[in-house]
């Protein structure tokens, strides 16, 4: 028990800062913020604070040298990340944090649908971990669907006294399913980004590294495109506005640095499927945060779609927990220790 009470702490905490961002991103957003702006000027901060520390950090590590290919696959690890973040910071300030949290359960699943379109992974039906992904997915996806088209009735909302600031931030319904869509998006190229990841990580060992050559091109990316959306507009730029600087500076330590840091380490101490398993806790932590913070409505259609795509999440990482893979040495099939990476199996075929 004693062995997983800091990684549990540390997980709780992640989820915490990571539903923080959603809700610190709306509401600059509903304030006249854009998006990429927003994109552009957190992942600039985020390099920024993590070029040393990475350097630092592995300092005496011996890592391969960095060519052309590598850096090539970080700049498209950079491009798939500056697209999940515009579509889920878009998808959150269309919709709520909420349904933004709900639906970052989906990326397991929408990872095994690409893994298996790209042919890097077996689909078995006859084995019951391909099953429980299988099924777990189209449940996941079910659930998705549900939460973004249906509302049903309030379950919960704030108070009366601030019933004008719930009244303008409150999506109308044709919002809500744009915002639903975005997500989705926001997901597969999540996912896409997870395979990428996976594969680099292998080539180039060095977590802390990767992470700031991904904020860095995704800083430089969103530059180019907030260059010729916004122009020289300087309100669009302004950062006087004390709520902008402030969600920045969050969104630039918490949702980069202090969240990936502190994922990567419970990663190494307890394995991939601890750290999953708390995922579903943001979408208790968002509804919480949303209602008092911004005054969202939590709605009966977002309940039922969150415990269904809970239990498609849940069914997903069971079947991965009960995969199994042949020793290629010795030729006998042993089960997934808790500590081999999610995609090992993907990546070990490329």
């Amino acid at each position: 028990m004693k062995g997983i009470a800091g990684p549990t702490v540390g997980m709780v905490m992640a989820e915490c800062a990571q539903v923080g961002l959603m809700i610190v991103s709306k509401s600059v957003m509903s304030k006249g913020m854009g998006s990429l702006i927003f994109v552009l000027y957190s992942n600039t901060l985020a390099a920024l604070l993590l070029l040393p520390v990475a350097f630092l950090y592995h300092r005496r590590t011996q890592l391969p040298s960095l060519s052309f290919s590598l850096v090539s696959q970080f700049f498209l690890l950079g491009l798939l990340g500056c697209l999940a973040q515009v579509f889920g910071y878009a998808g959150i300030n269309y919709s709520s944090p909420t349904l933004g949290t709900a639906m970052l359960n989906l990326i397991p699943g929408i990872t095994f649908i690409l893994a298996v379109i790209f042919r890097m992974e077996r689909l078995d039906c006859r084995r019951a971990s391909t099953l429980a992904k299988s099924i777990g997915t189209i449940v996941s996806i079910c659930g998705a669907l549900i939460v973004t088209l249906y509302k049903g009735a309030a379950l919960m909302t704030k108070s009366s006294s601030l019933s004008l600031h719930s009244y303008l931030l409150l999506p109308v319904q044709s919002n809500w399913v744009i915002g639903g869509l975005l997500l989705v998006a926001d997901c597969v190229m999540a996912s896409a980004w997870l395979i990428l990841q996976a594969v680099v990580l292998k080539k180039y060992p060095a977590e802390l590294i990767i992470v700031f050559f991904y904020c860095f091109f995704v800083a430089i990316q969103s530059a180019i495109i907030c260059l010729y959306v916004e122009g020289g507009e300087s309100s669009a730029w302004s950062l006087k506005n004390r709520m902008r600087l402030i969600s920045v500076l969050y969104s630039a330590i918490f949702g980069s640095a202090f969240q990936v840091g502190v994922s990567t380490w419970c990663l190494h101490r307890t394995g991939p499927v601890f750290v999953s398993m708390f995922k579903p806790l943001g979408i208790v932590i968002a509804v919480v945060g949303g209602t008092v913070f911004l005054g969202d409505t939590f709605y009966l259609g977002s309940l039922i779609g969150s415990c269904i795509i809970v239990i498609g999440f849940y069914s997903v990482m069971w079947g991965k927990t009960k995969e199994e893979k042949v020793d290629p040495k010795v030729g006998v099939v042993q089960p997934n220790s808790q500590k081999v990476p999610l995609l090992e199996t993907i990546i070990e075929e490329i």
